[in-house]
């Protein structure tokens, strides 16, 4: 009777090892890059939907306009090679070097918060700037409105920032935009035609 329980035991073993490797090699076959700001990407001119893109370093990047965010592609490959994990701060830029830092600052509510940009997009028609990953959407505060009126800025945030972003933490917390200077910027998007 013990020798038959010894297979059993054995076979059980070897039947949660083949499982373990199957499930290794699920999730394989892709080479994710570490996340790092180490080796920073600008990359050629591309064409998305006949729409072509050249991404530059621009460090006085600063602009209004609309954000969205983007949260089901789980486990992806981000356009510098990391693994795209929906609850972090991340987001995608069609043209700023990958990775950077943005100050995204909603219009409705003055919230302000930092997020690293590791990502392609947005390619919609209209006049998005930036896809937001479902963890700074949330952090925002526009998860529910799909699409919000933002002002984008290129930062430089200190390296203890960094970090936590690396890591899958937000930065920490700014100070909501003062109500004249969220005012003058509601007027400029009006202006633009949102």
């Amino acid at each position: 009777m013990r020798a038959f329980s010894d297979r059993r035991s054995t076979a059980r073993a070897g039947a949660i090892a083949l499982m373990a490797l199957a499930l290794a090699a699920c999730g394989g076959g892709r080479d994710y890059r570490p996340v790092s700001d180490a080796r920073v990407q600008i990359g050629r001119t591309y064409v998305i939907r006949g729409n072509s893109y050249t991404p530059a370093a621009d460090p006085t990047y600063d602009r209004i306009g609309l954000a969205s965010w983007y949260g089901s592609e789980s486990g992806n490959q981000t356009a510098n090679g990391e693994r795209f994990r929906p609850e972090w701060i991340t987001a995608a830029h069609t043209t700023l070097p990958l990775p950077s830092y943005v100050e995204v600052t909603s219009l409705d509510t003055g919230r302000r918060i930092i997020v690293r940009v590791n990502d392609r997009g947005p390619f919609a028609g209209d006049m998005r700037l930036i896809d937001l990953s479902r963890g700074a959407a949330e952090r925002l505060g526009i998860r529910r409105q799909g699409v919000a009126p933002v002002r984008v800025r290129v930062v430089e945030p200190s390296e203890r920032d960094r970090e936590r972003l690396r890591k899958g933490k937000p930065a920490a917390d700014l100070s909501p935009l003062p109500v004249r200077q969220l005012e003058s910027l509601r007027g400029q998007l009006r202006s633009a035609g949102y």
